[in-house]
């Protein structure tokens, strides 16, 4: 079925990792900032992240693609396994960048008129490995758009709390992205792409992902002290930090036969319930 081969494409139930941040954004500005809520901002916010990821992701594996065909991990994705087409992938990267800044059309002139941006951002991070280390922070800035994001498309402003998340964002994917690219040492260094582990080794790449996602974890705490969130985020925020620790657990220099637990389950279900705690402490 084509419609679950783009799906496979994009890693559709990747979206869990920065769709929570774009509700907890998106709700900052209709309870916290008293912009209230509207379907006729909510449905093109989603809408948003929807075409947004989409078209990074598909952007990714078009970029990659001659690279996945030599990598053994991945190696059976959609391009180089021939079941799509690189120029198809690209029309549907083409076709969802399109409907993302159309969508943005609905929301605010701000919104729009950084549209573009916003996809330079999200894209542009699909070239960085082959020229930097810090690529895996790239991806962070660009999953850290969607708290900020959105609560743009609901006031039309910026505001430091939201930032706040978005640096959250930032901190918690740039060190989960650097746990994921453990799998990835020895080839990354066998054909001379960029990435924290093939540039420190595992073993210290798990020391800065571990620094990384300590700092995300003390921000989560700061931001709950200084904007007196009550009961509900502190538990959600109890639990996510629970599932940084845990990923650190799992994942050993010596054992990286759990980190796709660690880089899926573990983040999947941190951003789910710790956006949904979060939520709920807006209404209560």
């Amino acid at each position: 079925m084509t419609v679950k081969k783009y799906f496979s494409l994009v890693k559709f139930a990747h979206t869990v990792f920065a769709a929570p941040f774009a509700m907890i954004g998106y709700f900052l500005g209709a309870v916290y900032a008293g912009a209230g809520f509207s379907w006729l901002t909510f449905l093109p916010v989603i809408l948003c992240m929807v075409f947004a990821r989409n078209a990074a992701m598909g952007f990714n594996r078009y970029a990659d693609r001659l690279i996945d065909a030599k990598n053994p991990r991945t190696g059976q994705r959609e391009i180089p396994s021939g079941i799509i087409r690189p120029e198809a992938a690209l029309a549907f990267v083409m076709v969802n960048a399109v409907a993302f800044v159309a969508a943005c059309r609905f929301l605010n002139p701000t919104v729009f008129y950084l549209s573009p941006v916003a996809l330079l951002v999200v894209l542009g991070y699909s070239l960085t490995k082959k020229y930097t280390a810090l690529c895996h922070f790239v991806l962070g800035i660009g999953l850290s758009l969607a708290p900020v994001g959105a609560y743009l498309a609901v006031t039309g402003t910026f505001a430091r709390l939201p930032l706040m998340f978005s640096l959250v964002v930032l901190l918690w994917s740039g060190g989960f992205d650097i746990i994921y690219a453990l799998q990835d040492e020895d080839f990354d260094v066998r054909e001379r792409l960029h990435s924290i582990p093939a540039w420190l080794g595992i073993r210290r790449a798990l020391i800065v992902s571990s620094v990384v996602h300590a700092l995300a974890g003390i921000l989560v705490v700061l931001i709950g002290i200084s904007w007196n969130f009550g009961i509900c985020y502190a538990t959600g925020a109890a639990i996510f930090l629970f599932l940084l620790l845990y990923q650190h657990l799992i994942v050993q220099p010596d054992d990286l036969s759990r980190v796709n637990a660690a880089f899926f389950t573990s983040n999947g279900i941190a951003s789910a319930v710790f956006a949904t705690f979060t939520v709920l402490d807006l209404f209560l």
